[in-house]
């Protein structure tokens, strides 16, 4: 599974994009982010991605959970999104 990571300064069409060709191509898509900007970013992002595609007769849902990373030697908690497509009639 791929993994997208967002940041504060991400633009959401941008990483909204990229969860839809993903989640098109693949069916799901993973994506982190570390702080509250980061996190606003990315759930703007999940919610322009489920109109992007809607029209091909997909919807998405997402799990979010935290999750422990470890980013040079200190230990960061993230917010992970786990997406999957579905198709719908």
């Amino acid at each position: 599974m791929e993994t997208l990571r967002v940041s504060g300064k991400s633009r959401p069409n941008a990483v909204a994009g990229a969860i839809a060709a993903l989640l098109r191509t693949q069916g799901e898509v993973e994506v982190q982010a570390i702080g509250p900007a980061a996190v606003n970013q990315a759930v703007k992002a999940i919610a322009i991605a489920r109109g992007y595609i809607v029209p091909d007769q997909l919807d998405l849902q997402t799990q979010p959970a935290f999750v422990k990373l470890d980013l040079e030697e200190e230990e960061r908690t993230a917010v992970r999104f786990t997406i999957a497509s579905y198709k719908t009639q």
